[in-house]
C-alpha cells in the first residue's frame, strides 16, 4: 500500500467556503481515480503539529496509483486553487509493505 500524506497551515483567508470546496475536490479524486483506498481532508490534532493544523491522508493500492492521482484532473485543480491559501506545507510519501 502507498501512502500520502500532506501537513498543511493555511493562511487566514482560508474560510469555511474554501473548505467546503476542498471537500469537494476530495470527493472527485475517490470518484474519479483509479485504486484509491482512501482520502481523507481532516484536522490535526497532535499538540506537537508546529501548527500545520490540517491533513489530507490519502491511501493508495501502489505507488502507480499514487502517481496516476497526481496528473489527474481532479488533484491538478485542487492544487490550483489551494495553492494561494497554503501557508506552508509538508509530504510525507511512502510504500508500506503489507
Amino acid at each position: 500500500m502507498f501512502y500520502h500524506i500532506v501537513l498543511m497551515r493555511f493562511t487566514p483567508e482560508a474560510d469555511a467556503r474554501f473548505f467546503e470546496k476542498v471537500e469537494h475536490y476530495g470527493r472527485r479524486v475517490l470518484a474519479e481515480c483509479a485504486d484509491v483506498i482512501g482520502y481523507e481532508i481532516t484536522k490535526n490534532v497532535a499538540s506537537r503539529s508546529d501548527g500545520l493544523d490540517d491533513a489530507i491522508i490519502a491511501s493508495f493500492r501502489s505507488s502507480q496509483a499514487h502517481d496516476d492521482y497526481q496528473v489527474s484532473p481532479a488533484h491538478m485543480e485542487m492544487k490550483t486553487f489551494m495553492a494561494p491559501y497554503i501557508d506552508r506545507i509538508i509530504v510525507l510519501d511512502t510504500e508500506v509493505p503489507a
